[in-house]
C-alpha cells in the first residue's frame, strides 16, 4: 500500500504525535508498503526521502511550532505520481483539512488519528476560551464523522469520543514501542554523569515543557518528597516554551541544588539511559490520549506514579506497573514515597512494568494499522 500521511507537525518538532507518526511510519514500510509524510517546513529541518514540507509561519503563541500554510495547486498530481491508496491524517486542522480535501477529490479514503484532546489546550487561545472550547468540540465531531476510520490510541478515549457525538467507525491502536531500543540500557550512566550517590534515590520526568503537562505539580510533588526523604532528586527532560518558568519555580522552592532540569533533544540511547539509572517515574499531566512516555518508562523496567487521568489512566496498571494518583501534588508525593522507601515493592513493580510494555510492541500494534488500512480498502 502507499499511504499519505498529513500532520501539523512533525521533525525538527517533538512530540508524541511526531514520535507515532515515525515510529508507526517505519514499522508500516518494515512491513513493505510506502508511507509519505506531508507536514509544515522548518528553519533547522533536514531533508527526509519521502517527506514534503509545505510553506509555514511561526505560531505566535508557540514559538518552535510552526503553521503550515495547507496551499499547494500541485498536491492532486503529487498524490497520482505516488500512486496513493489512503490518506491519514493526524490532526484536523491546517494539514488534516488539506489531507480530507485531497481524500475526497481523489475519491480515496480518510482515517483520522485523535491524538489529543484539542478542547484541553484552549489556553492557547488568549481571548474566549471557553467559546474557543465548544467550538473546537464541534468541528472536530465534524471533521472525525466525515472519515472512514478514526483511529484512537486508547478504548478509554474512543468511549469519550462517542459520549460527544462522533459516529465514525472507530478503532483503538495504541502506538507501539520498538522493545529493541530499551533492550541494553546502562543502569550506571546516570550515577556516573551526575555523581548520585549510593543512598539516593532519583526521580524522572520526561515531558514536553508546556504548561499542559502540568510540571509545576510535578516540582510540588518532588518539593513534599524531599521534605520527607531528603536523598532524593528529581530530573526534568525535555524541550518548550516552559523552561525558564521551570527554572525559576525550582529556585524558589529552593530545590536548585535537588532538581536538574535537561532542556534539551536527547538521542534515544540517552534517553533510555535515563530511565534506566532512575528510581521512579513521575508524571502529572492530565490531557494524554495515551501517554508513550509511561510506556517507555515502562519499557526499561521503571515504575510510574501519575495523575491516573484520560490515556494514562489505561496505561498505568495502578498496583501492578505503578501507582495512579489524584489530580493533586499532595497525592502524588504519598504514592511516590511509598515505593521510593518500600525497595521490594519497588522490584516487583518494576519487573511487572517491562511485562505491560511488551504487550504493545511496535510491530504488532503497525500490523494492526496495516489490517484496519486494508479493511478500508476492500
Amino acid at each position: 500500500m502507499n499511504i499519505a500521511m498529513f500532520s501539523d507537525s512533525y521533525y525538527p518538532y517533538v512530540s508524541g504525535v511526531v514520535r507515532s507518526i515515525e515510529l508507526f511510519r517505519q514499522e508500516l514500510e518494515k512491513l513493505g508498503h510506502n508511507v509519505y509524510v506531508f507536514a509544515p517546513s522548518y528553519r533547522q529541518q533536514k531533508k527526509e526521502e519521502g517527506v514534503f514540507r509545505f510553506p509555514s509561519i511561526t505560531a505566535p503563541t508557540l514559538k518552535d511550532f510552526s503553521l503550515a500554510l495547507p496551499y499547494s495547486p500541485g498536491i492532486g498530481k503529487m498524490i497520482r505520481d505516488l500512486k496513493i491508496d489512503l490518506v491519514h491524517c493526524h490532526s484536523p486542522f491546517l494539514m488534516g483539512r488539506m489531507g480530507a480535501r485531497t481524500a475526497k477529490q481523489n475519491n480515496l479514503p480518510l482515517v483520522f488519528t485523535h491524538h489529543t484532546l484539542y478542547d484541553l489546550y484552549v489556553h492557547y487561545v488568549p481571548l474566549f476560551q471557553n467559546l474557543v472550547r465548544k467550538l473546537t468540540l464541534g468541528y472536530v465531531r465534524r471533521f472525525c464523522n466525515k472519515c472512514n476510520l478514526v483511529i484512537t490510541p486508547t478504548k478509554m478515549l474512543a468511549e469519550r469520543l462517542r459520549g460527544l457525538g462522533i459516529t465514525a467507525p472507530m478503532q483503538a491502536i495504541p502506538t507501539g514501542l520498538k522493545m529493541e531500543e530499551y533492550a541494553d540500557p546502562d543502569p550506571d550512566w546516570l550515577s556516573r554523569q551526575y555523581n548520585i550517590g549510593p543512598e539516593e534515590k532519583t526521580l524522572l520526568c520526561v515531558a514536553r515543557f508546556s504548561k499542559e503537562k502540568n510540571l509545576d505539580m510535578v516540582l510540588e510533588a518532588f518539593h513534599l518528597i524531599n521534605r520527607a526523604h531528603p536523598d532524593t532528586r528529581l530530573f526534568l527532560v525535555g524541550i518548550g516554551p516552559y523552561e525558564e518558568e521551570l527554572h525559576r519555580i525550582a529556585a524558589d522552592m529552593g530545590l536548585d541544588s535537588r532538581v536538574t532540569i535537561i532542556g534539551r533533544a536527547l538521542p534515544r540511547k540517552t534517553l533510555t539511559d535515563y530511565y534506566a539509572g532512575a528510581d521512579l517515574f513521575i508524571y502529572a499531566a492530565t490531557t494524554e490520549t495515551q501517554g508513550i512516555i509511561v510506556s517507555e518508562a515502562h519499557a526499561v523496567g521503571l515504575p510510574v506514579v501519575a495523575v491516573g487521568a484520560n490515556g494514562i489512566a489505561e496505561m498505568v496498571n495502578d498496583g501492578f506497573d505503578g501507582f495512579l494518583t489524584r489530580p493533586d501534588a499532595e497525592d502524588l508525593a504519598e504514592k511516590a514515597l511509598c515505593i521510593l522507601q518500600d525497595e521490594k515493592l519497588r522490584q516487583n513493580l518494576a519487573s511487572q512494568a517491562r511485562e505491560s510494555a511488551k504487550r504493545i510492541s511496535a510491530t504488532s500494534t503497525a500490523t494492526r494499522m496495516a489490517n484496519a488500512y486494508r479493511d478500508l480498502l476492500g
